[in-house]
């Protein structure tokens, strides 16, 4: 039996056929399950190769593990392997490959004759028998099929229900989709489509010997019915190396939560159970790298055996990571002074965080300095999403954080935060001071560029900011709607000033001051529909008998007689001042 990691070139570039048993099923893949998320792996990965980012060019995605028989062939006859496991997966390559090359044709002829290797034998090889052409031969029930469907030339109107022609179709589709969605990319995505599917997707490849009982190893690998997880593969080898020890003691994650399907989440393109996931961020934390998806099971080894420590020492710190990480991830448990940061963090979706999070609670950091680190994080955050700063850059500089607060002293965790987040110079990653704050806040028209959820969040923190300490509750209703003072629908009620001369201009720019943040507020769903699009001098005595806002009470407090662009732009400043004493700038943070 021999192992190896091969790309669909190697595979197929050869004169060879891989036979579908006929004790296999036949072919059962579909769109919603796996030929769209196929395709999306292989769009992602040829996507990263049309990057200039030198990291890129050697990218490559796991596709799974196929096990093939050696069958025993004359010298000189095509090389014969039986499919023993991953037939619907070396299936759906060969239609896949055959997909691009038929688009191929059509636009990149050069490539085609590249593909074509790939997905038809050497013709020598097919002359007496035109089946010996293909590269995979799937169950007597889909063979005809899957001849129509790899066969340019012929017809699929009679296969129409057919997952084999159906799955064709689609990445034909998908395929030239792709290369003609932006016209000055096509050359570069065809030739990045091209690398993609030939080298950047992997398997493993079992091969076995021809004397290897094939029906055992397919029982073998075939008896749970599900795939094993990067947990199911971690669990086994904790467990192996901690021979004769209770497995409570050493893996104990038994609660139904860690692998339930309810809550999976979302990571990178998959939906992995939470235990995957928390054990990503718990090797990002140990080996101070991004862990790729999938690839946890190889860096816990290299880890494990590179780090000296005791089996019993390594299950302890997962144990102690296991218990946070669930208070973390779960709304349903408490983390005592978290809730407006994980209201916010989770409003933001900022999952990116949750390595530095884990660290941090998983590091024995003093109360003082985790508020520290925590108002630096969250203050990042808000200033940036107000801003409208790209969020491209937060893996890398959240795992820069990681790995200096890994460095330091636990005691410094806050000041260290505070630090390396002031340090970013680069617009990239930028922490915005107190005037590009306002900048933000006079000019941009936050309405239409933020989430409701999240400009919600920026006037929640403002009205919890100006509530004092005498106030009955300190904290915001989580329930309130956004409401334009001078209403979207402006023209009704509230006329242009006489001193404007351009009309036209005029209503124009007042078309994008009212979105801007100046010109909003907070109330009720009811009280909402009441103010409507009325005039300034009838919301300002509604407001006043109603809301208790604080966030409404400045408003009336402070507002002129007439609401206008003058009147936005001042309360804009106003609100930026109480905004940036929420989310301090670094040395506003002790």
């Amino acid at each position: 039996m021999d192992v190896n990691i091969r790309d669909l070139r190697s595979l197929f570039e050869t004169n060879v056929r891989y036979e579908i048993p006929s004790y296999q099923r036949r072919y059962a893949w579909n769109k919603a399950d796996q030929w769209k998320p196929l395709w999306e792996d292989v769009r992602n990965t040829a996507k990263k190769l049309t990057e200039e980012d030198s990291q890129f060019k050697k990218t490559s995605h796991f596709l799974g593990a196929v096990v093939l028989k050696n069958l025993r062939a004359p010298a000189g006859a095509i090389s014969m392997w039986s499919i023993v496991d991953g037939q619907q997966r070396l299936t759906t390559m060969q239609i896949l490959l055959d997909a691009v090359h038929e688009v191929f044709v059509e636009r990149a002829p050069k490539h085609a004759e590249k593909l074509e290797g790939l997905v038809l034998n050497g013709k020598v090889y097919y002359e007496d028998d035109p089946d010996h052409a293909f590269k995979v031969w799937p169950t007597t029930s889909d063979r005809d099929a899957f001849r129509h469907a790899m066969r340019n030339e012929l017809p699929v109107d009679e296969h129409k229900e057919s997952l084999i022609v159906q799955a064709h179709e689609f990445f034909k589709l998908e395929v030239r989709q792709w290369i003609d969605e932006v016209p000055d990319e096509t050359d570069a995505r065809i030739n990045a489509l091209f690398e993609a599917v030939a080298t950047s997707l992997k398997m493993v490849v079992i091969d076995l010997d021809s004397d290897e009982d094939e029906h055992i190893i397919f029982e073998t690998l075939n008896a749970r019915g599900t795939p094993l997880l990067q947990s199911d593969l971690i669990k086994n080898m904790v467990l192996s190396e901690a021979k004769g020890i209770d497995e409570s003691k050493v893996w104990d994650f038994r609660d139904p939560w860690w692998t339930s399907k309810k809550d999976m989440v979302r990571q990178g393109q998959l939906t992995r159970p939470q235990i995957d996931v928390f054990l990503n961020y718990w090797l990002t934390i140990r080996t101070r790298r991004d862990v790729r998806v999938a690839d946890e099971f190889s860096v816990f080894r290299r880890y494990f055996f590179g780090a000296g420590k005791s089996i019993e020492d390594v299950a302890a710190d997962i144990g102690k990571a296991r218990d946070v990480y669930r208070k973390l991830a779960d709304e349903r448990q408490i983390i005592p002074g978290w809730e407006k940061f994980r209201y916010r963090r989770g409003v933001m979706q900022a999952g990116v965080l949750n390595p530095v999070l884990l660290w941090l609670l998983t590091s024995d950091v003093p109360q003082q300095q985790m508020d520290k680190a925590i108002s630096a994080i969250e203050s990042y955050l808000v200033r940036r999403m107000v801003r409208g700063m790209n969020t491209r850059s937060y893996g890398q500089v959240f795992m820069g954080l990681l790995i200096r607060l890994d460095e330091s002293a636990s005691e410094r965790a806050g000041d260290v935060t505070v630090e390396y987040l002031k340090s970013r110079a680069d617009w990239s990653n930028l922490w915005p001071n107190d005037r590009q704050l306002e900048d933000a806040f006079v000019e941009r028209p936050l309405y239409q560029r933020l989430t409701q959820g999240r400009l919600r969040i920026v006037l929640e923190g403002i009205e919890e900011g100006l509530r004092t300490d005498k106030a009955e509750d300190p904290n915001a209703p989580r329930n309130l709607t956004i409401e334009h003072v001078m209403p979207q629908a402006w023209r009704d009620n509230w006329e242009l000033s006489d001193d404007e001369e351009d009309k036209e201009l005029a209503a124009h720019r007042r078309d994008d001051v009212v979105h801007r943040i100046g010109n909003l507020t907070l109330v009720t769903e009811r009280l909402n529909s009441t103010l409507s699009n009325a005039p300034w001098h009838e919301k300002r005595k509604t407001l006043g008998e109603h809301s208790v806002l604080f966030l409404n009470k400045t408003l009336l407090d402070d507002a002129p007689d007439v609401w206008d662009e003058a009147a936005i732009e001042e309360r804009a400043k106003q609100l930026c001042a109480a905004a940036a004493k929420v989310w301090p700038h670094a040395d506003g943070i002790s």
